[in-house]
């Protein structure tokens, strides 16, 4: 189900977060709520921040618990330069703008994507895409420095270099217990490495979340069949809020932000255009799916060895 900034629907429905085979007899509607949040962001932090603090605010009038942010939600620069110019510290003033959001609206946020000037700032000029989780009175419980980083060249969409003005982050960050469940943190390019989604999935993740600014040739190639692997693969639900539409005359992104269930199953989706999706995370299915089908159980990593190295 998906509410734009100009239609607002009074009740909740549709919220099927299983396959029928496999439902379970619990009320749906105990079951906690989380938000998924689409915008196009702008170099303009201002106006991005208005923009998600209203979507933000129907999540929390909604009755969601958890609203995610995409990659990228305090802005989108030109070019490397006015990113540089425009990011700020964990401790500045648009972080504090959220963290009272937060607190004014009573639910956990996650911010996919935040371009951070750390404490190397002075000797890298370099700044990190950080991941953000704020609890419900605004604290910083979280952060998770993105690992991979996009340099890619595709044809059609034009090249990337995120490493131009980004450092990769050093670590994983441990899932975190949040009224939905265990949060996995991630960003974007990270979904295209099973690799971390298995391994937030063994430190006891329950969902993953990839917020994304996909671009326009990867998006319909790969997007949706890349979260339901990930969910599929760890038995997690996965949450991927993006960024859609045109941004400036250099850039625009493919939207269709999305929840998937244990299953595969997207079980929410946004439509076109700045707006947000609703879903109902269900633990309880998650765990009898595990049972039902304990992949974990049957891994042969005396076979696999270190996968993490490049193709010979």
């Amino acid at each position: 189900m998906t509410f734009g900034l100009r239609k607002r629907l009074s009740k909740e429905r549709g919220f099927s977060l299983m396959p029928r085979a496999m439902a379970l007899p619990s009320s749906s509607c105990k079951l906690p709520l989380v938000a998924v949040c689409q915008v196009t962001s702008t170099p303009d932090k201002q106006q991005n921040f208005k923009t998600c603090a209203e979507l933000v605010r129907e999540a929390a009038r909604l009755g969601a618990c958890l609203a995610f942010l995409p990659e990228a939600f305090d802005f989108i620069a030109r070019d490397p330069a006015e990113t540089l110019r425009l990011s700020e510290p964990l401790g500045g003033r648009l972080l504090e703008e959220y963290t009272r959001l937060a607190r004014e609206c009573g639910l956990w946020l996650s911010l996919g994507g935040f371009h951070e000037r750390g404490q190397d700032w002075e000797q890298t000029q370099k700044i990190y895409n950080c991941h953000v989780l704020l609890n419900s009175k605004g604290a910083v419980v979280a952060t998770y420095r993105k690992t991979h980083l996009c340099d890619v060249e595709i044809p059609g969409q034009g090249p990337m270099c995120e490493s131009n003005s980004t450092m990769p982050g050093p670590s994983l960050e441990s899932p975190v217990s949040t009224p939905a469940g265990k949060v996995g943190l991630a960003v974007c390019y990270d979904m295209r490495f099973p690799e971390l989604s298995l391994a937030l999935a063994q430190a006891g993740a329950e969902i993953l979340t990839y917020p994304s600014a996909f671009g326009s040739v990867t998006g319909p190639a790969h997007w949706e069949v890349l979260l339901r692997a990930r969910a599929i693969e760890t038995q997690c639900y996965v949450v991927a809020a993006a960024q859609c539409g045109r941004h400036h005359e250099k850039r625009a992104s493919y939207g269709h932000s999305m929840v998937v269930d244990p299953w595969g199953t997207v079980v929410a989706r946004c439509s076109e255009g700045p707006g947000l999706c609703l879903a109902r995370i269900d633990l309880s299915y998650l765990r009898q799916l595990r049972q039902h089908l304990p992949v974990f159980q049957h891994r042969r990593p005396d076979l696999y060895g270190n996968l993490g190295h490049p193709l010979s």
